[in-house]
């Protein structure tokens, strides 16, 4: 096997620059955090595992093999080819972010009402400022991510997936509908924060709308003092109770994520062959 990668150098990069590039956009690599050796390491591992199912020779991958040199040049056309396999890779983890950033958007939500606008920590995995819930319903999210065999189902099946109807020629030509697929899951991304925020968005507008009430009706009690630490607790006895049913909205959310943009890629795929 690493006769044939050494043999087919050009060919075996290309496959290991999405893989990469994949790798360096994902919400839990892309920290700096996690060693770039790593990452390296396991980039070229995918790309191993991937590269003896594809042929440059005949179907999909067919149109790379004039821009392969055998002498080990790189051309600038290959070159291109490098920066385009890149870029699938980062439009496969920029719609991972996607889904990701729903949960730290409805953190946001729901912060501010809480009386947590002002306590914001610093997300190493977006690089940003994150309010304090944003941040604790993105890590639940990632331990969901990783406990329920979604990260090992984006390598093998999202990725292996993309390989087998995406490459750089059908981004160029699909480059409306995949502009439109990335639009609706920016749609998808706010109705999905709005559902997990809106109980309680909710609860603690009616807490609000209750001391607002009493605090009119007996002007003597100090409700500005003991409203802060009510919304806190009332806020966390609800997520508690909340907790079971959000987990599993997060591991359907991550399914239906990924079922979508597998079945874009397939449809895609299948327009090419059409084409074809």
């Amino acid at each position: 096997m690493l006769d044939t990668i050494v043999g087919n150098a050009p060919a075996f990069l290309l496959v290991a620059a999405r893989c990469f590039a994949l790798i360096m956009s994902l919400p839990l690599f892309s920290s700096k955090t996690v060693s770039r050796l790593p990452k390296v390491a396991l980039a070229f591992y995918l790309a191993w595992f991937e590269f003896p199912q594809l042929s440059f020779r005949e179907g999909l991958f067919a149109p790379y093999q004039s821009f392969l040199s055998p002498d080990g040049n790189f051309s600038l056309e290959y070159i291109l080819l490098l920066l385009g396999e890149a870029m699938i890779g980062i439009i496969i983890g920029f719609y991972v972010n996607i889904i990701f950033a729903a949960f730290s958007t409805a953190g946001q939500f729901f912060a501010f009402q809480m009386g947590f606008a002002a306590s914001s920590v610093y997300d190493s995995m977006s690089e940003v400022e994150n309010p304090l819930m944003g941040e604790f319903l993105n890590f639940i999210a990632m331990l969901v991510f990783l406990e329920t065999g979604l990260f090992q189902r984006l390598f093998v099946q999202g990725l292996g997936t993309s390989f087998q109807t995406l490459n750089v020629f059908s981004i160029l030509e699909n480059s409306n509908r995949i502009a439109h697929f990335m639009m609706g899951a920016l749609t998808t991304l706010f109705h999905d924060a709005l559902i997990i925020a809106l109980p309680l968005v909710a609860t603690l507008f009616l807490v609000n709308v209750t001391m607002g009430i009493l605090s009119k009706a007996a002007p003597q009690m100090n409700l500005l003092a003991e409203g802060f630490p009510i919304l806190m607790l009332t806020s966390f006895l609800i997520l508690s109770f909340l907790m079971p049913s959000l987990i599993e909205f997060f591991s359907a959310g991550f399914s239906h994520g990924f079922k979508a943009l597998q079945t874009f890629f397939i449809t895609v795929g299948q327009q090419i062959g059409g084409g074809l």
